[in-house]
């Protein structure tokens, strides 16, 4: 019988970072703000119990990254963006899931903002 991992949550919320997203000729012009909430599983129990860097997933890597692709693209959909950010987090072996979601406040009338949510798994 297999015992199964722990899964634990890593999460990076209310990211804000701006970029060309759009596919109206306006929206390819200037940056947008975005909002980004990051949910990755990890097994959290080997840095449990050495507190040590070494043994989790440094959210501010990840931060990085993310924001790095963000501020240098200029995709048209969230979608592709999204699900470009999830396959970043997943890069790291210790990433078991992740969930993304990318909101663009401002897309459509009367509504706070326009978004979704991309889940990846190994």
């Amino acid at each position: 019988m297999t015992i199964p991992k722990k899964i634990d949550t890593i999460r990076i919320e209310q990211l804000e970072l701006d970029c060309l997203i759009g596919v109206n000729p306006w929206e390819r012009l200037t940056k947008q703000r975005i909002t980004i909430d990051i949910t990755m599983d990890v097994d959290l129990s080997a840095a449990g119990r050495s507190d040590s860097i070494r043994d989790t997933v440094d959210y501010r890597v990840v931060a990085k990254a993310v924001a790095e692709e963000v501020n240098s693209s200029s995709y048209k959909l969230v979608e592709a963006l999204a699900a470009r950010l999830a396959e970043i987090c997943m890069t790291n072996e210790r990433v078991q899931s992740v969930e993304v979601t990318l909101r663009k406040p401002g897309a459509i009338r009367n509504a706070t903002a326009v978004g979704v949510t991309i889940r990846r798994s190994r």
